[in-house]
């Protein structure tokens, strides 16, 4: 199987795009301050805007799409014709296939469970001379960035796998080669007794 631009390169800008998010969640992620109620002696968590849940989750859909795209073409290792035996693509291509998958679950979980925190606003209140003791719940730093890392090595991983099983597919092209070259090699063999009146011969 031929490596194909198309494939690599909507493998690669949707991994570029997510990766893009991530960092986008990371740096928008949502804070919060504690405030006066207006109406009655309370305090509580004032929330600003949830973008990073939003660009957490596209990141989510769009690294999600990527692999789905690359491992449907090249069928997701196992239900392929077959790779080459015995060489280095295959080995290769099988250790980038679980470098992808890894780190693509991992990408995939920091970005989910990223959004998840993100979306998430304290509900309780508290009186006003204990506000400044009020705690507002709000995600930690690094949760994105460390998906948009693991989207980036998802990416490697992935170019690296496609390339390698690329060169080692056969498409089912070397088990026909070498059955061809079997039957052409047996050309009508001589007895063994008249091989041996030949060899006193000389």
């Amino acid at each position: 199987m031929a490596v194909s631009v198309t494939i690599l390169a909507i493998v690669t800008s949707l991994h570029l795009m997510a990766f893009v998010l991530a960092i986008g969640a990371e740096r928008r992620r949502s804070s919060a301050k504690v405030v006066p109620d207006q109406y009655d002696e309370q305090t509580y968590c004032l929330y600003e805007s949830d973008a990073s849940t939003v660009y957490g989750l596209v990141a989510f859909g769009l690294l999600l799409l990527s692999q789905a795209v690359l491992h449907g073409v090249t069928r997701c290792l196992c239900f392929g014709k077959g790779l080459a035996t015995g060489t280095n693509n295959t080995t290769f291509a099988i250790f980038f296939f679980i470098v992808s998958w890894i780190s693509f679950l991992g990408a995939e979980a920091c970005l989910l469970a990223g959004s998840a925190r993100n979306a998430y606003h304290t509900k309780y209140r508290a009186a006003l001379q204990w506000g400044e003791h009020l705690s507002c719940a709000t995600l930690r730093k690094g949760v994105f960035a460390a998906g948009a890392a693991l989207t980036l090595l998802s990416l490697i991983g992935s170019v690296l796998y496609y390339w390698t099983h690329s060169r080692a597919d056969t498409g089912g092209w070397e088990k026909h080669r070498n059955e061809g070259l079997g039957m052409t090699a047996s050309d009508f063999p001589q007895p063994p007794q008249q091989r041996a009146n030949e060899f006193e011969k000389v």
